[in-house]
């Protein structure tokens, strides 16, 4: 009877082993056979719905705008009369500060609803899409959100940077009808004959296109860096499938 339980219990540890052995075999051969082509296309998905996530929750926070020197919105170069002019008055440069402020308390905002846009391009991700994704750079992902996604995203962020441009300040005048009134009268004289002697070149920039399109190349930049961590560190890969469509690749 015992020397039957000593067979038994080595035959009991030499099956579990026998069995680990078989797992890790098969677990290798699972992640040293080619890719295919869907598991690539749900790779850059899952990539992506990861990068956009975390880049649409940090920049919808208060301050995710604001408190990025990165991504910050400012006004254009163009606008330095303007911001120069105010300084000079009595609390005018906490007017400044405070319409830079609003402007990026707008796209914080506009942030909270970008995910379903996301969403929507990242779900009609095609197979020669993924494929055109992984001959691409390191944001490439990245540029496909971008090209999918920039018009409806624009078409978000406008009216909430409107809003914010629209609003009076100081004699009852708003950040817009400053602009407008700068630049008209600079293009007069711009556009004079003294003014092409001069070299004068007219201001063409619109201050609500010009503010959108910043917002959005920081989302876009956010979700880049996040593109880029995944492709290159591999506890940016939080799920199995990123594990093994991104540590496929070989690394720069």
């Amino acid at each position: 009877m015992k020397t039957f339980r000593l067979i038994f219990l080595a035959g009991l540890v030499f099956t579990l082993a026998s069995c680990s052995e078989l797992s890790k075999l098969a677990n290798s051969t699972l992640s040293n056979r080619p890719l295919t082509s869907e598991e690539i296309v749900a790779g850059f998905k899952q990539a992506l719905q990861v990068g956009s996530d975390s880049s649409v929750v940090r920049l919808s926070k208060v301050n995710g705008y604001f408190g990025d020197a990165m991504i910050k919105i400012l006004l254009p170069p163009e606008a330095n009369v303007i911001t120069q002019n105010l300084s000079k008055l009595p609390g005018g440069e906490n007017l400044v500060n405070e319409v830079i402020l609003r402007i990026n308390r707008a796209a914080e905002d506009a942030a909270k609803e970008a995910g379903p846009i996301f969403l929507g391009a990242i779900t009609s991700m095609t197979i020669p899409d993924g494929l055109a994704i992984l001959k691409g750079n390191e944001t490439a992902a990245t540029t496909y959100l971008k090209t999918n996604t920039s018009q409806q995203l624009f078409q978000l962020y406008q009216p909430k940077i409107k809003v914010s441009l629209e609003k009076k300040l100081i004699g009852n005048v708003s950040t817009a009808d400053s602009w407008k009134k700068l630049t008209t009268e600079w293009n007069k004289v711009a556009n004079s004959t003294v003014g092409v002697l001069a070299g004068l070149k007219p201001v063409n920039v619109n201050l609500e296109t010009y503010l959108t399109q910043k917002g959005l190349d920081g989302m876009f930049l956010k979700i880049g860096e996040e593109e880029k961590k995944i492709r290159t560190d591999v506890r940016a890969r939080v799920t199995d499938l990123l594990k093994r469509v991104f540590g496929s690749q070989p690394q720069s």
